[in-house]
């Protein structure tokens, strides 16, 4: 095992879109355990939207940064975290982390599932999906949902659990034709629209012709406004993120129609997932079979190397990922 660590510190607050210059990789001595926690060599990372959000002050500067991480007990000094463990924790953005056994989650082994599962559908991006689908937008069979951001980590995890569930038509936006055509082919959307080819409104009205009964929305802004006018009477939105407003420097976007909210009797709901944890049992019942069986297979576009993983970050934040975006280790790191 190496002797040195590295760690990923914010240097700056950005202005719209954030760029290398505004982080830095910062080499220490390895760090030591002391009684009651553990060392964990980490395996695979999570880069993520509200990575960008946090940026704008959550974040101190000049210190590690955090994320949620998938990493191994390499030194022990804790009988609650024995060597060779592998854990879920959330001190990312770091080759190594020392942890307290409540700072971290065992994870289940099971037989055919991959780690990085663990970080998608299995993981925070999955449990998001989920909570979504059945306890925000509470989807029933048949009805008809529309999935902002379609090919990105909740998307991708929204629409393949949308279809377990028996959803009726499903409809997506996406940022490409060709991410638009994986969505299709690969992940059960029946419609997806590039929003770059013209209006979204217009767009999702002939991609869904007679209304939708749900959104999931990702993205905010003009995906939103033309969500409320496609969604019929007592539809529901569910949010979870602002992509639109993440990098922007302007003021946000106006929504023209919310009247229509009241007119439809339209319900909208956000939510924390981190409040939903006691789901996460629920999340390996309803998934794991699937993924055993191969009829969810995993979206995700790792990228190989701790020193890409502000790569990783800025390229998700450009739409280049398919799925969940994960950096996982080099392969000498793995074991």
């Amino acid at each position: 095992m190496t002797e040195t660590a590295l760690t990923v510190h914010q240097t700056a607050r950005p202005h719209g879109f954030p760029t290398a210059a505004h982080f830095a990789f910062v080499e220490s001595a390895l760090p030591r355990p002391t009684p009651g926690t553990a060392l964990v060599e980490n395996l695979y990372w999570s880069v993520d939207p509200y990575h960008r959000e946090m940026m704008d002050g959550d974040f101190a500067l000049d210190a590690p940064l955090e994320g949620r991480t998938i990493g191994r007990v390499v030194d022990s000094r804790d009988p609650a975290l024995p060597e060779g463990e592998i854990v879920f924790h959330r001190q990312g953005w770091r080759t190594h982390s020392v942890v307290a056994p409540d700072e971290v989650r065992r994870l289940p082994a099971f037989e055919g599932v991959p780690l990085s599962a663990y970080l998608g559908i299995l993981g925070g991006t999955g449990l998001t999906a989920y909570v979504g689908l059945t306890r925000i937008a509470e989807l029933r069979e048949g009805q008809d949902l529309f999935v902002s951001a379609a090919a990105g980590a909740v998307g991708t995890a929204a629409g393949r659990l949308a279809r377990l569930m028996g959803a009726g038509r499903l409809v997506g936006s996406a940022g490409t034709a060709a991410k638009a055509a994986y969505l299709t082919e690969h992940v059960g959307y029946d419609e997806v629209f590039d929003y770059r080819a013209g209006p979204t409104a217009d767009l999702l009205a002939k991609a869904a012709p007679d209304g939708i009964d749900l959104y999931l929305d990702n993205v905010g802004g003009e995906h939103l406004e033309a969500a409320i006018s496609a969604l019929r009477p007592h539809g529901r939105i569910v949010r979870i993120g602002t992509i639109a407003q993440y990098n922007a420097t302007g003021a946000p976007y106006a929504l023209r129609n919310l009247p229509d909210v009241v007119e439809k009797s339209l319900r909208m709901e956000g939510f924390l997932v981190s409040e939903y944890a006691h789901l996460q049992e629920e999340l390996y019942e309803f998934v794991v079979p699937h993924l055993r069986s191969g009829r969810v297979r995993l979206d995700e576009t790792v990228v190989d190397g701790f020193d890409r993983i502000v790569d990783a970050f800025l390229g998700m934040l450009r739409g280049e990922n398919r799925g969940k975006m994960i950096v996982r280790a080099a392969s000498g790191d793995r074991g």
